[in-house]
């Protein structure tokens, strides 16, 4: 056996040898889907499919309030103590906040690092255990309780040199000394902190989580053995029920969500990538259909000499052990370039992915090359070989070997393979099309979505943020201080032309909102929810943004003036409709505070992602709110990259302590949002895709149509000796390939009309029946399809007459 084998395999690379061009186009062609489908599993393995780094993952949740506006909303600190108290399905649950993010001292001044607080079970309740140090303890986050943090391994390696002794060192974060007592694991990681370093304890003593209309916190818990999600969600429904009944002013109307973590961590990330996923399967399926067809046209053009090799004594076996054992090469080459090829281009994608973006997804930390991944590989591959040894081995009968012998025309092979290789054209036609439109739908979805009203114009404004030390600006005039002096310091600079500092800048995360009502108006418990910002009077000339109605904030309108506030269109529309706004007051819902007179009315900022609709937002003067940590917005009289070095060190003037990031245009913050890209980042692959296989399967109808040609050239002699002209031998062969190119149009719609049925939640601003996209794509398919078989039809009608009817 091994020595037929090793005779199969030198034989079949004999054969390839004698064929470089059949051999270097079937390799490049299945190597090129091989590729593809590998580098896009290996995201998918990584999102989807590898477990988190927690004790038995498939049991942690996150568990959300929920309201008619959202389904997961964050949870106030009271009303998370009340979970934990009243739980009735959860072996354990513990939260973490969102407003994370640490300002550390550093023996060069301050540096703003990422982290987040957490309550003192929340790692027990994930299932990681530090393996250096401990975890918390609980009572650990008490207000009396001396401060601990957990360092990242990252951060460990990075700041403190991967030395144990780190265990009982002291850092300053926010002001605060706190004492290292863990390293958490190599492999840890929690998607929703980002590229944590540090983590510390929630304290019961700040302000926001004091109150029980502060939401500032999600929320993870364990679920007991034996009970599912839903079992848990009808209980936290029962709870929070109960509590809203408790609490009408703040938990009226309050629900709650619970989800699997791991679908909370890659929910916005599944549905791309299993369409990434579907794009590279079909891009595989065109590229293995012009694979197959140029082995059965190869097995039909060896035909004779298949005969003789039966006639000499060769099995049916032993032929189609030759013929798999070619097969097996090609496939055994394609996968081996594929897989490295995919290796390299799944490490060029992650650098692509925004800094930002690949925090908020550290699963996608060792991306590459694994088990799995190698599987998959192999799986696809081993269908690709059976695939491939099967279709040429089905020629090979005992009959049609007597045949091959006495044969001496082409038509009988001629006509299987025009049949076969022609239904082979119309399917490639139709997955190219389906890829095309749904390549056109995400590409004008992310044009939409890049140019959609947000309220300002981004050009030449420049954003950063910046976080003051505690110690230093813990009073409201000293944070009112800071903001007067960087404002003025900014502004003095030659390339600004004006400066406005905001808590949030436009095109965020969302964050933010606040409950409030109208004075003079009943009240009920319902949730008037808005996006509460805290703005400079320069903030909105700054956007240039539009002044709709009445007036902007001055600069003496700080605490010791009359509450006021400026309203968006959209909470004016809602609120006030066909009435004027101005004049009218507004209250945080639940606080004991003076109402705020609306003075003004301004045009809707996009406050929250690129893809999500206008919602109302209510604007206050900063210096009547302040606040030590804050965004800058700074419009320029130049181009803005240059002036950062200028503005960081205008900052550094008034604070050397004070802790600068976060520093981009307005259009890059737009750009690489994460809406903007993952839309951008489907529709250029799939447009990849898309672009390939429409080439494939132009290059497959012109093959099958100069094959055609090329068996119909005896045919082709006798009609232009009979008389036939130039004119009708092109309509013959154009007629051919058009209605192949109209069968595979005319699927190719059906097809392509279902799927982006199923894509419908990735577009944005298109509807899935695009008549345009269609009607352009398919007469893009058309004509490239056409002008593709132009060559082969004139080269049939350049066809000597004589040359032909000796042609065999």
């Amino acid at each position: 056996m091994m020595t037929g084998l090793m005779q199969d395999a030198r034989c079949a690379l004999r054969q390839l040898r004698k064929s470089p061009g059949f051999a270097c186009t079937a390799v490049l062609m299945l190597a090129l889907g091989i590729c593809a489908n590998v580098a896009v599993f290996g995201f998918v393995d990584a999102s989807l499919i590898k477990p988190l780094p927690y004790g038995d993952p498939s049991r942690v949740v996150g568990v959300f309030e929920s309201s008619a506006s959202s389904t997961r909303s964050a949870v106030s600190y009271l009303d998370y103590v009340d979970w934990k108290r009243l739980n009735p399905i959860f072996s354990s649950i513990d939260a973490y906040a969102l407003n994370g993010g640490f300002t550390l001292r550093t023996a060069t001044g301050a540096e703003q690092v990422a982290g987040t607080r957490v309550s003192d079970g929340f790692f027990h309740t994930l299932g990681v255990t530090p393996p250096l140090g401990r975890d918390f303890r609980s009572g650990e986050q008490s207000p009396g309780a001396p401060r601990a943090v957990l360092v990242s391994y990252a951060a460990w390696q990075k700041r403190f040199g991967g030395t144990k002794d780190v265990l009982g060192q002291a850092v300053t974060l926010n002001g605060v000394v706190n004492i290292i007592i863990g390293v958490l694991p190599r492999d840890f990681h929690f998607a929703p902190a980002g590229a944590a370093e540090f983590w510390g304890t929630l304290n019961a003593s700040d302000a926001c989580e004091q109150r029980r209309g502060c939401h500032n916190l999600n929320v993870v818990a364990r679920l007991r053995d034996g009970l599912s999600v839903q079992t848990a969600l009808a209980a936290m429904k029962s709870l929070t029920l109960q509590l809203a009944k408790q609490y009408p002013d703040t938990n009226r109307e309050q629900g709650a969500n619970v989800l699997l973590l791991s679908d909370v961590i890659v929910g916005d990330v599944r549905p791309i990538l299993l369409v990434l996923l579907g794009g590279a399967g079909l891009l595989l399926l065109i590229a293995g259909m012009n694979v197959a067809g140029l082995l059965l046209a190869r097995s039909e053009s060896r035909k004779r000499e298949i005969a003789v090799r039966g006639a000499l004594g060769a099995s049916r076996l032993r032929l189609i052990s030759q013929f798999a054992a070619e097969e097996l090469v090609l496939v055994v080459v394609a996968s081996l370039l594929g897989v490295i090829s995919a290796e390299w281009v799944m490490q060029l994608l992650t650098r692509l992915i925004p800094t930002d973006m690949r925090d908020s997804m550290p699963y996608l930390q060792g991306l590459g090359l694994n088990f799995r991944v190698v599987a998959f590989a192999c799986v696809i591959s081993l269908l690709a070989a059976t695939l491939f040894a099967i279709i040429p081995t089905l020629r090979l009968s005992v009959s049609e070997l007597r045949e091959g012998l006495t044969e001496g025309s082409r038509g009988s092979t001629g006509t299987m393979w025009r049949r076969l290789g022609a239904n082979l054209v119309v399917v490639e036609l139709a997955i190219a099309m389906v890829l095309l439109v749904g390549a056109g739908l995400l590409g004008e979805s992310l044009y939409r979505l890049l140019h959609v009203d947000i309220g300002l114009k981004p050009d030449h404004l420049a954003t950063l943020q910046i976080e003051a030390s505690p110690s230093s600006y813990s009073k409201d005039e000293q944070a009112i201080a800071l903001a007067r002096q960087l404002g003025d310091r900014i502004a003095s600079l030659p390339s600004v032309q004006s400066v406005g500092i905001s808590n949030a800048l436009p095109v965020s995360s969302g964050w933010g909102t606040t409950w409030f009502q109208v004075v003079g108006r009943p009240n009920q418990g319902e949730r008037n929810e808005a996006f509460n910002r805290q703005v400079t009077p320069n903030y909105f000339a700054t956007l240039q943004a539009r002044l709709l109605h009445g007036r902007y904030f001055s600069e003496v309108e700080d605490v010791s003036k009359p509450p006021v506030a400026i309203i968006n269109q959209a909470l004016a529309q809602q609120y006030f409709p066909g009435e004027d706004a101005v004049g009218k007051q507004v209250i945080y819902f639940g606080e004991p505070q003076a109402p705020m007179q609306i003075v003004g009315v301004v045009n809707d900022l996009k406050e929250a992602p690129l893809d999500t609709a206008i919602r109302p937002a209510l604007y206050v003067p900063f210096y009547q709110h302040p606040l030590r940590g804050f965004a800058i917005a700074v419009r320029t009289s130049q181009v803005e990259r240059p002036s950062f070095p200028e503005l960081v060190a205008a900052i550094h003037q008034v604070g050397a302590n004070i802790s600068i990031f976060g520093e981009a245009t307005m259009v890059d913050r737009i750009n690489d949002s994460p809406a903007a890209y993952l839309h951008r980042s489907s529709a250029w692959l799939v447009g990849g895709f898309a672009a390939l296989a429409f080439l494939l399967g132009v290059v497959g109808l012109y093959g099958v149509i100069a094959y055609s040609v090329s068996q119909r050239t005896r045919e082709i002699g006798v009609r232009m000796a009979l008389g036939a002209h130039r004119k009708s031998v092109y309509q013959l062969i154009l007629k051919e390939a058009a209605g192949l190119t109209g069968a595979g149009i005319a699927g190719g719609v059906v097809c392509s009309i279902a799927v982006a049925t199923l894509i419908r939640g990735l577009l944005f601003g298109v509807r899935s029946w695009n008549a345009p996209t269609l009607a352009a794509v398919s007469a893009m398919l058309a004509v490239s399809a056409l002008l593709a078989s132009y060559i082969p039809a004139r080269r049939a009608a350049n066809v000597d007459p004589m040359v032909a009817l000796r042609y065999e």
